[in-house]
């Protein structure tokens, strides 16, 4: 139970901290998908030392592959969302990844709604009327941070699949060479210089080890819990990020948006905890 513990407080924590060193990559000038190679390409070496002999079946290959991609598009649109956006603005809109939920369970299970999920999706309407009120809701950044969650919200439902197919540690790797793979297709497309300044290869190195702690102990918590629960407990890095934006990089209005941020993570909980 301790460990587990520790595993979600080093996810919240870790999460905050790398889209921090994304904001300020960004801010430097570096472009989002070269970020993310280079950060897929530590992530690969880190896996291979971590899990040199995976478990391999031919037939889980679709589901690693969906996993790979799933991940890279979420944390390209993430980093193309911070490079434009603030973090404090961002963090909340974290809290729409179980009505994506729902929306796939309606066309793909054939699970509606009921009452709690309806009051969820409501709060979470109203902490988004808040964000709009700043002004800050209908903006490219939101739009990036939105395409994001939808991947990221799908992506965790295979990341768990592989998981119980092979272990934690397998995973992991397969998360990482699948994503490092279209991160080489994206990074070709973008015809960005594959060169970062050397002034900020520190940052370039902290996001990778920051990248390397939130996913291994997503799978760790993925693997001994629940995965609607651990999404729930995962959005308290909402208010993490929040302050984070306050005291880093001097964004305002963080009143508003933590009560908008508490507000659509109640909403959140009624949905997952249901």
């Amino acid at each position: 139970m301790i460990n587990l513990f520790i595993g979600v407080l080093i996810r919240i924590f870790s999460n905050s901290y790398l889209n921090v060193f994304q904001k300020i990559l960004t801010n430097k000038g570096e472009h989002s998908s070269i970020i993310n190679f280079y950060t897929y390409l530590g992530l690969s070496i880190i896996g291979l030392i971590i899990c040199p002999n995976p478990i391999f079946n031919i037939e889980i290959l679709p589901q690693i592959i969906t996993m790979g991609s799933l991940g890279a598009l979420g944390n390209y649109f993430i980093i193309k969302a911070l490079s434009c956006g603030e973090l404090s603005s961002l963090a909340p809109i974290n809290s729409y990844k179980p009505i994506v939920a729902l929306i796939i369970g309606i066309f793909l299970l054939n699970e509606y709604p009921g009452i709690q999920e309806l009051i969820g999706i409501i709060l979470i309407l109203i902490g988004t009327f808040l964000l709009a009120q700043a002004k800050i809701f209908f903006t490219k950044a939101t739009l990036y941070r939105i395409i994001a969650l939808l991947f990221l919200g799908t992506e965790a439902i295979f990341i768990k699949k592989v998981i119980l197919l092979t272990n934690i540690n397998t995973a992991f790797l397969f998360w990482v060479l699948t994503g490092f793979l279209f991160t080489v297709i994206f990074a070709l497309f973008s015809k960005h210089s594959f060169k970062i300044s050397k002034e900020n290869i520190k940052y370039q190195i902290g996001l990778i080890f920051l990248v390397t702690l939130m996913q291994y102990s997503t799978n760790y918590v993925f693997a001994k819990m629940n995965v609607a629960y651990a999404l729930a407990l995962f959005q308290l890095s909402s208010i993490v990020s929040l302050f984070l934006g306050a005291n880093i990089f001097k964004e305002r209005g963080i009143i508003n948006k933590l009560i908008a941020t508490i507000i659509m993570l109640i909403g959140a909980c009624f949905i997952i905890l249901n």
